[in-house]
């Protein structure tokens, strides 16, 4: 009998929403953000397992993904395998925590790539259904099934709640863990798509111009990224974190809509911008491809690290 772990939901466009509606009871000001200094977040290491060394990624398309979409996320994934383009610089801090612990380096290898474009479980999804699409995907000892839904497949909390999680499986004595990010673009572009959207709540703004073209896939490279460095750092909920074990504050989830120096709620921070296409991005990948990335929770200094 599989045993599902507690997932970790991410949040981190739905905690900055509840964020930005906070700033309309205040003066928009790019000073805002003076007005209040929180503590410093501080990610305890529970002694656990983490991920480490090679880290194989099988990934389940599951619903209509046209060629295109897909070429987004997996050169993204391809990417962390070429030491030049910035987004192995940005994972350097999630290798800072590994290593941190006494653990290997990692290397995050795209493995496999499977399609379910006939919606084999339908398209309303419980979690419970996620995890076991995940099951039913296998993944390499060490690594993460990946499970991607298409904008037509809703999911169980999806919108309302998060827009994506991670968590593991286990069968026998072998433990997986799991990845699940739904393309937010018919459903909630507003919650888990920002800043390519206008947000759902708050005070409005011109959304920012997506790097690839696709708002819902944009959208959920900001929502994989922060998952993968949770899955990393926090595979099995021993991992770091601060706060309660059943909803921990991670790597990435710790810095909500931060992207660029100088963020605050309603303002993604100081981002590079491409010529041509006037769209905003801060990290570089493979094939030219330009990427939004979430600013990481700096062991040293305990602050946000934007890229830019």
């Amino acid at each position: 009998m599989a045993s599902i772990r507690q997932p970790k939901e991410s949040t981190p466009v739905l905690v900055f929403l509840l964020l930005l509606s906070f700033t309309d009871l205040c003066v928009a000001s790019r000073k805002l953000s003076s007005l209040y200094q929180p503590p410093p977040t501080i990610l305890t290491y529970h002694r656990g397992a983490l991920l480490e060394g090679n880290i194989p990624i099988s990934v389940l398309w599951y619903g209509k993904f046209s060629p295109s979409q897909r070429s987004i996320i997996t050169d993204f994934l391809l990417t962390f395998a070429i030491i030049t383009p910035t987004v192995s610089k940005w994972w350097r801090t999630v290798d800072y925590y590994v290593q941190k612990a006494g653990k290997r380096k990692t290397h995050v290898l795209l493995t496999n790539q499977v399609l379910d474009e006939g919606y084999s479980m339908g398209r309303l999804l419980r979690r419970s259904d996620v995890s076991e699409l995940a099951r039913r995907l296998g993944v390499m000892a060490g690594g993460v099934a990946l499970v991607l839904t298409a904008a037509d497949v809703a999911v169980e909390g999806f919108c309302s709640a998060a827009c994506g999680m991670h968590g593991s499986v286990a069968a026998g004595s072998a433990r997986s863990v799991y990845i699940w990010v739904g393309d937010s673009l018919s459903q909630c572009p507003g919650q888990c798509a920002w800043p390519f959207h206008e947000p759902a709540y708050g005070q409005q703004g011109q959304p920012l111009g997506a790097p690839n073209g696709d708002v819902g896939l944009d959208g959920m490279v900001i929502n994989l990224a922060t998952l993968l460095a949770g899955s990393v750092t926090n595979p099995y909920g021993g991992g770091f974190f601060q706060g309660d074990r059943d909803a921990p504050v991670e790597v990435a989830a710790g810095c909500p809509g931060v992207y660029g120096k100088g963020a605050y709620p309603g303002y993604a921070g100081k981002l590079r911008v491409d010529v041509k296409t006037k769209a905003s991005y801060n990290v570089e990948g493979e094939k030219g491809r330009k990427y939004l990335v979430p600013a990481l929770l700096d062991p040293i200094s305990n602050s946000c690290l934007p890229m830019v």
